[in-house]
């Protein structure tokens, strides 16, 4: 974005730890996996729309979705970690529309909105004042004119340059407004951090659709990598000069509830005001064959299940490993599941961007390309867009769309949510998505990458100084 926000975050964020603040840890994943596995194989619980299957009927529903793809034993050993240690259920009767790019994430969200009935929760990291923010805020006071409810959560630091009269237009109309954690200390609910952010992205509808992934309210999504134009209002606008590239996903069913809880307990713990009586949690019917779960990630010694979501399912991934992710900086533990699981035969390829908002994040996790590179990690570089989305897929049946960046911020400090879908055919749409994204990319290669310049390696060895603050 053309503006100061990603320097405000780095120096806040880094002026925090310099002057004393929480120095956070990451959790090691191999004793979570082996806590899993010195206890007795937990039985699989998987809700349905009619309440808990029971064991057998959930163990059969994992059986059939074993036998969709080629042998893999990942699915039965990620679920039995997972289950250790996640507060959410895995669910079924889901299903999970893939929405590869803001037109089409935007497209979506307008729909269900337009469709409401009961109330609106969006929760976002960032919401800017400008044509796409002031789009929703139109449609979400046109929705709170009718009678629809509408919550909102914003991160303060994320949404720092969006002026008070954009929020205080939505509180005059009955909106409820929520900042997360106010940068200004005075506005504080509670103790004070600006070192706690919400990167969740959450959109609920009337309690039955939502919508999760990395997708934030912003212009620079309105343009499609895809090239083109888009049409608003019935006019023709000429496209980003960089468009944004990201990923989100529509869901419906059972799931819808856990990611409903996780907005209120957010409401709750950040001590909104209370919230009017309506019907949050509707009765939900089965809509698909997606099981789905919703996995959330605050800060504290056992909260940190994005980052254990991430690394265990790259340490059980035994055929193909896909990532996309928009700001790698890999820890150590992440970096060696990667290396080992190059060197057990995974195809492993990650696909990072070329170009990006933040310098420093990118210079940062192009130190790694050597190590990664030479355990067989193939490496690709996103070409003509400015790559933001956070996604997965393994073995062709497990797949991840959140807002979980691999860097230290993302896993130890932020609040952050990832929908896993457990589906061969949703696997298949993001194994299309995949490919498409390697074709507009750049491969690294080795013998390359070892001849590039002397200020490119000064640049990467100065980023990972400050690694732990990206």
């Amino acid at each position: 974005m053309k503006n100061i926000r990603p320097f405000v975050l780095f120096f806040l964020s880094a002026s925090l730890l310099i002057l004393g603040g929480e120095c956070a840890t990451l959790p090691k994943v191999s004793d979570v996996i082996d806590n899993a596995a010195t206890q007795d194989p937990p039985q699989i619980q998987i809700l349905s729309a009619k309440g808990l299957l029971s064991p057998e009927k959930s163990k059969a529903l994992m059986e059939r979705l074993k036998r969709s793809v080629a042998p893999t034993d990942m699915l039965e050993r990620y679920v039995a970690v997972i289950e250790s240690v996640s507060g959410s259920p895995l669910t079924s009767g889901n299903n999970v529309t893939l929405l590869i790019d803001g037109p089409a994430t935007y497209t979506a969200m307008f729909k269900a909105m337009e469709n409401a009935r009961d109330h609106i929760n969006l929760e976002t990291f960032i919401i800017d004042d400008d044509e796409t923010g002031r789009r929703f805020s139109d449609l979400l006071l046109k929705k709170q004119a009718e009678g629809v409810q509408v919550n909102l959560i914003y991160d303060s630091r994320g949404s720092i340059n969006t002026p008070v009269s954009f929020f205080q237009r939505l509180r005059d109309a009955g909106i409820q407004v929520l900042a997360f954690n106010p940068v200004n200390p005075l506005k504080t609910r509670g103790s004070w951090s600006v070192a706690h952010p919400d990167h969740r992205k959450i959109l609920i509808v009337d309690g039955k659709i939502a919508f999760t992934g990395g997708i934030n309210i912003s212009s620079v999504y309105s343009s499609s990598p895809s090239g083109g134009r888009r049409r608003s209002g019935g006019k023709e606008e000429k496209k980003s000069p960089i468009p944004w590239r990201d990923t989100d996903v529509r869901i419906e069913g059972p799931a819808v509830a856990e990611f409903q809880k996780l907005f209120l307990e957010t409401w709750e713990l950040q001590k909104g005001p209370k919230l009017s009586g309506r019907n949050y949690f509707p009765g939900l019917k089965a809509t698909g064959n997606a099981l789905v779960r919703a996995v959330a990630s605050t800060p504290g010694e056992s909260n940190r299940l994005t980052f254990v979501l991430y690394v265990t399912a790259i340490t059980f991934s035994e055929r193909s490993l896909h990532v996309t992710n928009a700001y790698f900086v890999p820890d150590d533990q992440t970096v060696n599941a990667l290396r080992d699981a190059a060197g057990r035969g995974v195809d492993v390829k990650i696909v990072l961007p070329g170009s990006t908002d933040v310098s420093l994040t990118l210079s940062a996790g192009r130190y790694y390309y050597s190590e990664l590179l030479k355990s067989g990690v193939k490496l690709y570089e996103r070409r003509d867009a400015l790559l933001h989305a956070k996604t997965a897929v393994i073995d062709n049946v497990w797949s991840t769309v959140g807002s979980t960046n691999m860097d230290f911020w993302s896993f130890s400090s932020n609040d952050e949510v990832n929908a896993v879908i457990l589906s061969k055919e949703f696997a298949s749409e993001m194994e299309k998505m995949f490919a498409a994204d390697i074709a507009a990319s750049h491969e690294i290669r080795l013998e390359e990458w070892e001849r590039r310049p002397l200020l490119p390696r000064i640049q990467e060895w100065f980023a990972h100084q400050f690694q732990r603050w990206l």
